[in-house]
């Protein structure tokens, strides 16, 4: 049987050898990995499995391979391709997710420079100050050491770099992950200097908080499990604010259909809709149902090609290939060879979105940035196409050249225990297209003034916008 995580005090160590079978199941895998060639050559894959096996082999402990594999993943560009963390075993989140070396801070990323957006340390630092070291590092240099290990699909920095901004709208925050295991406090805590909003330079000592600590003042709910509305419908001047910080309903309980269509009905004596989107990577295509409203006539979109690279999975591998769909594994059978290696399954589902009704006859503004990378993603490049819902903020995550997913192995690596998600299906542009996200209709990116001073400059755009058609 293969062990499905790292050995403990009383099991061998794996040898040499096991660790380089983990290698070869991640090389054999990845030939199954529509997209692995998507933005590399083979010689370049070739060349990064085998810095990788030597790493990992080499690596002295679990946090060392988990940041070689990780950083290995990040070379294949693919936004859907990663060590998840909400994927690993529980002694590996024990290990590695749950420790007490988080920075008691949240902040964005403005033009590279570290900007706090609450302090949780009880010290008092306003929103708007700029960290600039932390332990004597320069914080865009933190950055620089960070980013190699974040997912994003082709040249799409803004979303790695969105990645390790601090919210506190994830159950693990990717910026907690790789800075708690590349820059773990001291024992003292975390030396920090800063220049305040007015100007003012300090220091001064900061202690870790725990997972526990950073949980308690999370902004989102827990999507998994919940019966309870985790998106947010609110009326300001006249405008409804619909915000949805998840489309991830595949373990929620909540009938979120039925809500979202009680409130777009109920659009008729306001002045508009504006959609908040920015902090919503994707999930399920929640954002159709707002399409289907907007027209009164079906929606057709230019689809993706959907290509595979395998007919089935190979036999020998599937006791490594977690998935909640068994037919995954023969996903390619009645594809249709489309040369290259690849077969092709069609375009995607939901390239056209059937008409319902009631109609929505106000106005829509969406709000976007760098998180949206899958479903958003998706959203946002359907609104530029049909003109329906007008954007506001900054360029999407994803990539127009198209995205890889709708499908995934759960790829578990006996030695090591960790593992690591592994999209099936690629999504191909029919049309040369740019590599980049969407950008949206109105560009308008927040500046360290605006959080200073708490005003959301793009959400203000999109209301005045919709109130004045």
């Amino acid at each position: 049987m293969p062990r499905s995580s790292p050995p403990t005090a009383f099991e061998a160590t794996p040898s040499a050898g096991e660790y380089r079978q983990d290698i070869e199941i991640v090389r054999r895998t990845l030939a199954l990995h529509p997209g692995v060639f998507r933005y590399q050559t083979p010689r370049k894959l070739s060349q990064h499995l085998a810095r990788l096996e030597r790493d990992f082999v080499g690596a002295g402990s679990l946090e060392q391979r988990f940041l070689v594999l990780s950083r290995f993943m990040a070379t294949i560009r693919c936004g859907h391709s990663q060590c998840n963390p909400y994927n690993q075993s529980k002694s590996v989140v024990q290990s590695l997710f749950e420790r007490p070396t988080k920075l008691p801070l949240e902040f964005d990323w403005i033009a590279g420079r570290m900007v706090v957006l609450a302090d949780r340390s009880g010290t008092g630092l306003l929103a708007g100050t700029e960290i600039l070291t932390i332990d004597g590092e320069a914080a865009p240099r933190l950055l620089e050491r960070l980013v190699p290990y974040a997912r994003a699909d082709g040249s799409n920095d803004a979303k790695r770099v969105a990645q390790m901004a601090m919210r506190n709208i994830d159950r693990w925050e990717t910026f907690d992950i790789y800075q708690g295991l590349i820059l773990p406090p001291r024992p003292a805590g975390f030396h920090l200097s800063y220049r305040t909003p007015d100007g003012r330079l300090g220091a001064g000592d900061f202690k870790g908080v725990t997972a526990e600590q950073r949980r308690a003042n999370r902004h989102t709910l827990e999507t998994d499990g919940t019966s309870e509305p985790f998106w947010t419908w609110e009326m300001e001047d006249g405008v409804a604010i619909l915000t949805m910080p998840s489309w991830v309903m595949y373990n929620s309980t909540w009938k979120w259909e039925p809500w979202l269509a009680d409130r777009l009905a109920s659009l008729r004596g306001a002045k508009g809709l504006v959609i908040d989107l920015r902090e919503n990577e994707g999930g399920n295509e929640c954002g159709n149902a707002i399409f289907a409203r907007l027209s009164d006539k079906d929606l057709q979109f230019e689809g993706y090609r959907q290509l595979v690279r395998y007919r089935r999975s190979p036999q020998e591998l599937d006791a490594y290939l977690d998935t909640w769909d068994a037919s995954f594994r023969a996903i390619g059978e009645n594809a249709t060879d489309a040369g290259g290696g690849f077969y092709e399954l069609g375009r995607e589902g939901s390239d056209t979105i059937p008409s319902i009704t009631p109609r929505i006859t106000v106005p829509v503004a969406a709000l976007i940035g760098p998180a949206c990378s899958s479903a958003t993603f998706s959203f946002a490049r359907r609104a530029r196409e049909s003109g329906l819902v007008r954007l506001f903020g900054e360029p999407s995550g994803g990539n127009l050249r198209g995205i890889n997913g709708n499908g995934y192995f759960f790829v578990r690596l006996p030695a090591s225990g960790l593992e690591f998600d592994m999209p099936i299906i690629g999504n191909f542009a029919q049309t040369p297209q740019p590599d980049r996200g969407v950008v949206p209709d109105v560009l308008i990116t927040r500046s360290i003034a605006d959080i200073a001073a708490k005003r959301d400059t793009p959400k203000a755009a999109a209301k005045a916008w919709v109130a004045t058609l």
